[in-house]
C-alpha cells in the first residue's frame, strides 16, 4: 500500500506501523524545527515516513533506525539509511536532532507480541521505553542538539515532562491534537544552553 503525504509518497509493508496521526504530528513539528544542514536520526523509524518527508522537503542528512528488521528495510526502500537496533544502544556519532515516535500505550506484561504490539507496547504505564529513550539520548546529542517526540495523554505527558526536566532538558510544547480517546503532544528537549 501507498501513502501521499507532502510531497512524498511511502510505500508500506505488512509487520511495520502504518503512519497515523502520531506520525504525521511528529512530521509537521519536525519540518517547523528543522532550519538547514542538521544531522538528524529517526528512532522507531517504522515505515520511514517521517525521515522520507525530512530529506525530501529539507537539506537535512537523516537516517532512521528500528528495533523491527522489517521497519528498517521499509525505510530503506522509501529512500532513508536504516539500520536495525534497539534505541540507540548501536550509535555511534552524534546528532543536531533525535526524532522518536514511541511506543506509548499501556501494556499488560506477558502478551504474545508481534512486530506491531512492539510499535506500540510501551510497558505497564506506557512510559517504559520513552524513559530508556530519554537514559540514551541525552550522549548522542550534539552540542546544542535536540529532541522530538510524541507522547500521549493514556502514557502521562505531565509526567514525561517531569523526567525530562529531571534529566536537564528544556522542554517545549512544538504542537498538539486531540483525537477521539486521546491527547497527543510533541514535546522538544534541548540540552540546557541551546537556544529556541
Amino acid at each position: 500500500m501507498y501513502i501521499r503525504y507532502k510531497n512524498t509518497v511511502i510505500k508500506t509493508a505488512p509487520s511495520v506501523y502504518e503512519p497515523s496521526e502520531d506520525s504525521f504530528l511528529l512530521a509537521e513539528a519536525a519540518l517547523a524545527e528543522i532550519k538547514g544542514r542538521e544531522r538528524i536520526l529517526e528512532v522507531g523509524c517504522g515505515s520511514g515516513i517521517i525521515s522520507a518527508v525530512i530529506k525530501a522537503s529539507t537539506k537535512a542528512i537523516v537516517a532512521g533506525i528500528d528495533i523491527n528488521p522489517h521497519a528498517a528495510a521499509c525505510t530503506r526502500l522509501n529512500g532513508v539509511e536504516a539500520i536495525i537496533g534497539d534505541l540507540l544502544s548501536c550509535i555511534k556519532g552524534k546528532f543536531d536532532l533525535i526524532i522518536f515516535n514511541p511506543p506509548y500505550l499501556p501494556t499488560l506484561e506477558g502478551t504474545k507480541k508481534d512486530w506491531i504490539d512492539v510499535a506500540l507496547d510501551g510497558g505497564h504505564d506506557g512510559r517504559e521505553i520513552i524513559f530508556r529513550f530519554l537514559e540514551e539520548a541525552g550522549s548522542r546529542l550534539a552540542e546544542n542538539g535536540w529532541i522530538l517526540m510524541v507522547v500521549s495523554s493514556l502514557t502521562g505527558i505531565e509526567e514525561v515532562k517531569s523526567k525530562m526536566e529531571s534529566m536537564g532538558y528544556c522542554v517545549e510544547g512544538k504542537g498538539q491534537e486531540r483525537f477521539m480517546f486521546e491527547q497527543l503532544a510533541v514535546l522538544s528537549g534541548t540540552k540546557m544552553g541551546r537556544k529556541v
